[in-house]
């Protein structure tokens, strides 16, 4: 039996990280942490995760932050990464992808399209032959 693909999940909000875990944590293995300081240290000790989720807003170190310096470091710098964000307007989304972001969602998201985006972006190709 193979081990379930990891996710790494970003948020400050406890209530965010609460239904990202319980979303995702039926498929998949999912690391919950505070703010992008705590993930960048939880990345030093760990496997590379499959897939990042961050937000972008966030005390300590912001979800910019983080991907700028996540994107750095060559065993996460193609890592496949959705952010979150509560902020409205295209700029904000074009900024994301900029720093390397595959997709956006925008909060409250809905757990039916995380989970869609989740797949796409772990099995791209496997995904596009469902059609």
């Amino acid at each position: 039996m193979s081990a379930k693909p990891q996710i790494l999940a970003i948020d400050d909000e406890s209530s965010i990280r609460l239904l990202l875990k319980s979303f995702l944590s039926a498929n998949y293995d999912v690391a919950i942490k505070n703010n992008g300081k705590e993930a960048l240290e939880w990345l030093e000790g760990n496997r590379p995760p499959d897939l990042i989720i961050c937000d972008i807003q966030m005390e300590i170190m912001d979800g910019k932050e983080f991907v700028e310096r996540m994107r750095e470091r060559g065993y996460t710098k193609h890592t496949p990464l959705i952010m979150l964000s509560s902020v409205e307007g295209s700029a904000e989304r074009i900024k994301c992808y900029k720093l390397g972001a595959q997709d956006y969602l925008k909060k409250p998201f809905n757990p039916e399209e995380l989970e869609a985006v989740v797949e796409k972006n772990l099995h791209p190709i496997q995904y596009a032959k469902k059609w």
